[in-house]
């Protein structure tokens, strides 16, 4: 027996377990030495018959082995080796094929994670980075602040249409990490102080300027308002009504002719005409006017001509937009939306 357990470690165990480029090595899983009868059909000679008679010095002769009478059913393994041999491994083909499809399928579901997660920590760092950016524009950079704001919205309405129509699938895979930027990113929108509107445009009211010839309204060398000249002033004195508060100026002009001297107290006292009538028949207070007289130092034409010097010769009326400046008993001050605007009636 341990000339042939010696035989089985030199030539069967060394050759099975070797290294060898052609064949991977096989270890039995279990090794069971006897000596028993001859099977029928067995070789005469043998390899190991061989070596025991080489190491012996044995030959073999007739009837060395037990009487082959004695057999009777012998199997080729005693029944008690049967249940310590390991169950076989061997695939089937459809075991083969579940196998290669569990390894796609479980390389798949593999990559779809690690694609999701990317994709997720992609969508956080952009969200981030917007926010961070729209933190660091100052408040009053109304231009900056007001782009930074418009891709905020961008996202939220991204992370809004995801919440209410699902996550795509890019990013789903329960890997979506959305709804942990939505609310910093409403946060920071929330905080945005749109710009101050721009200040409205003052409207200037171009002068409305009505020159009549003084001939009209006094004699010459005179400043007493003729008898029924007052009815030019009516509609200057409808536009003082239509300002209440307004300051009034009434300002008197001639033309060269005659000492600048003479001519210059002469429009002072028209002037002071036009203001007396207006102040007794408009029940406007002497504080409401103001008066001046320019002789012949404004002329609007040139004093050569007999149609020039007849328009130099003129009271000028002008409604100064001085709110509250003056305000009339018994009536609103005038709108704002009149602020900044002048009225000039010339007389």
């Amino acid at each position: 027996m341990n000339s042939l357990m010696g035989w089985f470690e030199q030539h069967v165990h060394a050759v099975l377990t070797e290294e060898n480029t052609d064949l991977p090595p096989l270890t039995p899983a279990a090794v069971l030495w006897g000596l028993g009868p001859s099977l029928p059909g067995s070789l005469a000679s043998s390899a190991w018959t061989t070596w025991l008679s080489r190491h012996s010095g044995l030959s073999r002769v007739a009837g060395w082995q037990p009487d082959e009478s004695d057999t009777g059913d012998a199997s080729a393994l005693p029944e008690f080796i049967l249940p310590q041999l390991p169950a076989g491994r061997g695939l089937t083909p459809r075991g083969r094929a579940w196998r290669a499809a569990l390894a796609i399928f479980t390389l798949a579901a593999v990559a779809a994670l690690l694609s999701s997660g990317w994709n997720n920590r992609q969508l956080l760092q952009r969200v981030g980075v917007d926010i961070a950016r729209y933190e660091r524009i100052a408040m009053d950079d109304y231009r900056p602040k007001a782009s930074a704001v418009r891709v905020l919205r961008e996202d939220a309405a991204l992370l809004d249409s995801w919440a209410r129509n699902g996550v795509p699938l890019r990013l789903s895979l329960g890997l979506y990490h959305g709804e942990q930027i939505r609310l910093p990113l409403l946060e920071a929108i929330r905080g945005y102080v749109p710009p101050p509107p721009p200040p409205r445009p003052v409207q200037h009211v171009a002068p409305n300027v009505i020159r009549l010839d003084s001939m009209s309204l006094f004699d010459t060398g005179k400043w007493v308002l003729k008898p029924g000249s007052t009815k030019r002033l009516v509609s200057s004195l409808m536009d003082i009504k239509a300002r209440p508060g307004w300051l009034i100026v009434v300002a008197g002009h001639t033309d060269s002719v005659g000492e600048e001297k003479a001519n210059q107290l002469l429009s002072l006292k028209r002037a002071e005409s036009v203001r007396d009538w207006m102040r007794d028949t408009g029940d406007v207070p002497d504080s409401c006017f103001a008066v001046q007289g320019y002789g012949e130092s404004r002329p609007i034409a040139t004093n050569d001509t007999p149609e020039g010097r007849a328009l130099n010769r003129r009271v000028e009326i002008s409604l100064v937009p001085q709110v509250d400046a003056c305000r009339l008993p018994d009536q609103p001050s005038a709108s704002s939306q009149d602020d900044g605007a002048s009225l000039h009636n010339g007389e």
